[in-house]
């Protein structure tokens, strides 16, 4: 039995996708994971907005963030590096400073699939989700490994509007209804 499916009778649509590397080491040529998503969300027929690269800064990671959810050529962040456990990880604390709502699912799906290749070192991860002005931000480990997997395993599909039984595509638009409302 498949999980899901892609139904044929819908037309893709393709999302604006930026990729942001969280690094004191890396800059965009020696950025292996951010090269490696810019890849495949190119040949999923997606477009890639902005490749940045920015320091292991709490603001700094912030700022940008915010940068890049109040663009107009923005659908989807996918930021990589800084969701470990040490002192100098301070990715996901960035994120959750600037989520309207976290997407609990997606690191509970990212670690099992994690788990399925690296077993208890799973744990070490704290990959996360969420929306923000009405775009979806993912935080994923540094390593090109687990944003393959991220991307192979859960994004690829989810980011595609023809997948079923559902996906984000489909919810897109209607993430900013709160604030129509008022």
């Amino acid at each position: 039995m498949t999980k899901y499916s892609l139904n044929k009778d819908r037309e893709f649509i393709s999302l604006k996708i930026a990729i942001l590397c969280i690094s004191d080491t890396r800059n965009i040529k020696s950025d292996k994971s951010g090269s490696f998503l810019k890849d495949r969300i190119i040949s999923s027929g997606h477009n890639c907005s902005d490749h940045l690269v920015v320091k292991d800064n709490i603001n700094q990671i912030k700022n940008q963030l915010i940068k890049l959810v109040n663009r107009s050529d923005v659908d989807v962040v996918i930021s990589t590096g800084g969701t470990g456990l040490t002192g100098k990880d301070v990715s996901v604390e960035a994120h959750r400073q600037i989520y309207e709502k976290e997407v609990d699912a997606f690191a509970s799906v990212f670690s099992a699939v994690s788990f399925k290749k690296i077993g208890a070192s799973a744990i070490q991860s704290r990959a996360c989700a969420g929306i923000s002005n009405g775009k979806f931000l993912f935080a994923l480990p540094g390593s090109p490994s687990a944003c393959k997997d991220a991307w192979d395993e859960i994004l690829v599909t989810q980011l595609d509007y023809r997948n079923r039984p559902c996906n984000l595509v489909e919810i897109l638009p209607r993430l900013d209804e709160h604030k129509k409302r008022k």
